[in-house]
Order: structure tokens, then C-alpha cells, then sequence
């Protein structure tokens, strides 16, 4: 069984699942929220698909330094390394 991590986590078990794949805290609580919700877009999910702008935004949100001197592909890495 999943172990409770609080009622910021919506989805204890995919919340775990991520965290074992190397996903930070943030962005597991992020995608098992989100999954719950059922907002989970999963075109959105696809960096390269976004914008420069939408990238920045993303990057601005969970605040990655530096973001405003990046390129689409130096985002793109940023956030997944986040």
C-alpha cells in the first residue's frame, strides 16, 4: 500500500511510482495531482511542442535560474533536469 504523503499529494501510489523513476518532489506531486485532476494534457507534457514563451513560463514557475539567457532547447533541458 501506498504510503500517505498528506493531502497535498492527491495520488500517493503515482506519486511514489515517479519518485522511484528520479522525479524531484515538486514535480512528482505536480503530474500525480494533475492526473488526478484529470488535467494532465499529454501534448502539453511534450516540451518540444511548446513555445519559447511557454517554456520560459514553465521555467519561471518552478523556478529555474537564469531562464531569461536560455534558448527553446536549454529550457527544454532546464526543466527536465529540474
Amino acid at each position: 500500500m501506498a504510503k500517505d504523503h498528506g493531502s497535498s499529494v492527491k495520488d500517493d501510489k503515482l506519486y511514489e511510482d515517479l519518485r522511484k523513476d528520479g522525479a524531484s518532489k515538486e514535480k512528482a506531486a505536480r503530474i500525480a495531482n494533475a492526473k488526478t485532476a484529470g488535467s494532465l494534457d499529454h501534448k502539453s507534457t511534450q516540451l518540444e511542442d511548446r513555445t519559447r514563451d511557454e517554456l520560459y513560463d514553465e521555467a519561471k514557475k518552478i523556478g529555474i535560474d537564469g531562464r531569461s539567457d536560455m534558448n527553446k532547447d536549454e529550457l527544454i533541458k532546464a526543466i527536465r533536469d529540474h
